[in-house]
């Protein structure tokens, strides 16, 4: 296959880059409209399949409405305009049910006496997101009125991530070329990268928007999507268009040069691609939508950047030639080639030949500082999605306070309960109403109402907040208790306990993936069984670092006024999920380029701890260059205004910073030294299958094998 990308590029490279601008134009077309045809529904973060959403179903068949309101209204007490305007456009024909105001009771008004607030419960089947579109807009237009509740806070998350996209990438794409520009001292070798950037990012979102004919992805993707896709195509990038300057110089230019870069590297992207995927995997077995969208969109831009990498810039490469280094001043210029000659006396060359001196020591050292780091993280906290992932001062977060704070028994959802029993079992319904109102943590119990079809439905309020540990404590609890007939809990806390149970039921089957994708991988790449287990050791130490630092920063509270963020005092709990996978796959990505480096040295003849020192140093610029760069893709998203998006960018940007320095310049090189030859060892019968299906990024060696 590398054979044939490398004729491709070298017999029809202008007809390949002909190709490229016409997909690119179509892909524009048709993949750029996709945020406005991805899933923007509330139950991204839910288990569909759960006894809640079991619970919710059952309410709303029997019922024909929303088991719970969708939209809160705000409204002063005195001012009897908005009241009635407010009440005209809630008579809507979507809107079964309305609630509040100050005739229905002291609860549906605020402590001070001045304000009261409505809420509108949807007929059931309704198309929720228009219609919350619809009177928020209307609304909107009411003096005196501020719109709030489950609806209206997904829509401002789902906005403010469409317009977050934008800033991102108006921060990333500057950054960025100045950073390829000093990596590289050229400004049209600074370009590819950008340029293979934006290619990955377009026909990600033209193969999303296909599988989104099949599958509901989350509009959440996004994020991901032009982050990663961003990082990963620059990664590959300066992999591919280093190994093409170090062949211009070793062979001059010609097909010879692009051969050999598709030969070498071109393969090591391929299969590093395929361990970013294979963490986009893993994601997929879990069921709320959120994570496998976000797999779909690890695995899609993946391959996306690979394929774009392997297909475009050799073609580049061959038109371009030695003008790969042009527009670079003559100082420039001539320190990239002193560099790529001077290998014995780079920076990275010594850094690992004093880590090898004392090896016992920066081992210890590296693996204590990664721990401390993660130490935070075993007192983490989790919670959901609701109005506090909003910024300050967005009105539905506004909303949110205010009903948490100035009104009795609106700091919480209800728990609600459906119980199947006949309407004649009304006084056994009462009674399992007073055995539930005599629980911990229950404030009141709404009295059952009997909705047809043998389904009651009661509310229990919590004397907490929806997602606190009582509250969600309280959701067991009612379950464990005897009804007179079957019982589903449902509810924004019982969504938030299936949740984690979900996830909890499902991350062994993802780290097996994980494990075993990342140790085939290795294994293939190096031959050897100890390689693999090592870089999964460090993977996990990475991660935990991470988490911790996640911790210490979002769950502590830490630089709020920096970061412009305001605590939830917890982690939303899928983002450790996802950061795992990701950060897992990336840190194996890291380590395929170094390991592979490091055994083209070794099987060209150099010594166990000249090799590794001659591959830290051939990777060290230029890895230490795509961890920044990549660092920069994701961290622009610490600028978004949605806190458990600023902990997906900064987690990531993180992890990859921590896998490039504390991992790679004292644990790679401290541990390679203390086992020596014992790292490449494998069982006879892996050894003779590594023979016969192995790959490798090998050097002049491996080239004439190839030829051969």
């Amino acid at each position: 296959m590398f054979n044939a990308l490398g004729r491709l590029a070298n017999t029809h490279p202008r007809r390949v880059l002909g190709g490229t601008v016409l997909f690119f134009v179509l892909a524009g077309v048709l993949g750029g409209p996709v945020a406005g045809l991805l899933n923007s529904d509330n139950d991204s973060f839910s288990d569909t399949g759960a006894s809640s959403a079991k619970a919710i179903d059952q309410i709303e068949k029997a019922a024909g409405q929303d088991a719970s309101p969708s939209l809160i209204a705000l409204v002063d007490v005195d001012d009897k305009a908005a009241i009635e305007k407010t009440q005209e456009i809630l008579s809507d024909p979507s809107v079964k049910q309305v609630v509040g105001g100050p005739e229905m009771g002291k609860q549906f008004v605020s402590k001070d006496g001045t304000q009261t607030y409505f809420a509108a419960i949807y007929k059931s089947g309704v198309d929720a997101d228009k219609t919350t579109e619809h009177l928020r807009d209307e609304l909107g237009r009411v003096d005196g009125v501020r719109v709030g509740g489950f609806g209206p806070a997904y829509q401002e998350v789902n906005e403010h991530v469409e317009s977050d996209l934008v800033t991102a990438e108006l921060i990333a794409f500057p950054l960025l070329f100045l950073v390829s520009l000093w990596v590289f001292r050229s400004a049209v070798a600074a370009l590819l990268p950008l340029l293979v950037g934006g290619l990955t990012i377009v026909t990600s979102l033209l193969i999303v928007r296909g599988i989104n004919e099949f599958v509901d992805i989350s509009i959440f993707a996004l994020n991901l999507i032009t982050g990663l896709g961003l990082g990963l195509a620059i990664d590959y990038s300066l992999f591919l268009v280093s190994r093409y300057r170090e062949e211009l110089e070793r062979v001059g230019p010609g097909a010879e040069a692009v051969r050999r870069t598709v030969a070498t590297a071109g393969r090591t992207v391929a299969f590093s691609a395929v361990t970013v995927a294979g963490a986009g995997l893993a994601l997929l077995v879990f069921p709320l939508r959120f994570l496998y969208s976000m797999g779909i969109g690890v695995t899609v831009v993946a391959l996306a950047a690979a394929a774009v990498s392997l297909i475009v810039l050799p073609a580049l490469f061959a038109v371009l030639q030695h003008r790969v280094n042009a527009l670079a001043p003559r100082r420039w210029r001539e320190a990239q080639i002193a560099e790529s000659r001077a290998e014995v006396q780079g920076f990275w060359y010594r850094v690992s030949k004093f880590v090898m001196r004392f090896p016992v020591g920066t081992a210890i050292a590296g693996a204590a500082i990664l721990l401390a780091l993660g130490t935070p993280f075993l007192g983490v906290k989790f919670t959901g999605v609701d109005a506090t992932v909003l910024p300050d001062g967005s009105p539905a977060k506004t909303v949110d306070t205010v009903l948490r704070q100035d009104f009795v028994g609106a700091e919480s959802s209800p728990v609600i309960v459906a119980v199947t029993a006949p309407e004649s079992d009304q006084s056994e319904l009462e009674t399992y109403a007073s055995t539930l109102g005599s629980l911990d943590g229950v404030a009141q119990v709404a009295p059952p109402r009997f909705l047809g079809d043998d389904t009651w439905q009661l509310d229990v309020v919590p004397s907490g907040t929806t997602l606190d540990d009582k509250t969600l404590d309280l959701v067991g609890e009612i379950r464990d208790t005897d009804a007179p007939g079957k019982v589903l809990v449902g509810g924004a806390s019982a969504e938030q306990v299936d949740q984690v149970k979900s996830i909890a039921a499902n991350i062994p089957l993802a780290l097996a993936i994980l494990a075993l994708l990342t140790f085939i991988t290795l294994f293939l790449m190096t031959g050897s069984v100890v390689l693999p287990i090592k870089a999964l050791l460090m993977n996990v130490l990475t991660i935990s670092a991470t988490f911790g630092v996640l911790v210490l920063i979002f769950q502590d509270g830490r630089f709020e006024g920096f970061l412009d963020y305001t605590s939830q005092g917890a982690l939303e709990s899928s983002q450790p999920v996802f950061l795992f996978a990701v950060v897992f796959g990336l840190s194996t990505d890291y380590a395929v380029f170094l390991l592979t480096r490091i055994k083209e040295a070794r099987d060209n003849g150099a010594g166990e701890r000249e090799s590794v020192a001659l591959g830290l140093q051939r990777t060290g610029r230029i890895v230490t260059a795509a961890a920044l760069l990549f660092a920069i893709a994701l961290g622009a998203f610490a600028t978004s205004q949605i806190i458990f998006i600023k902990e997906l960018g900064i987690g990531t940007a993180l992890a990859v910073l921590i896998d490039a320095t504390i991992v790679r310049a004292m644990l790679v090189p401290s541990l390679m030294a203390l086992l020596g030859r014992r790292n490449w060892w494998a069982p006879k019968p892996l050894r003779k299958l590594h023979d016969r299906i192995g790959i490798s990024e090998g050097g002049p060696a491996e080239l004439e094998r190839i030829d051969a």
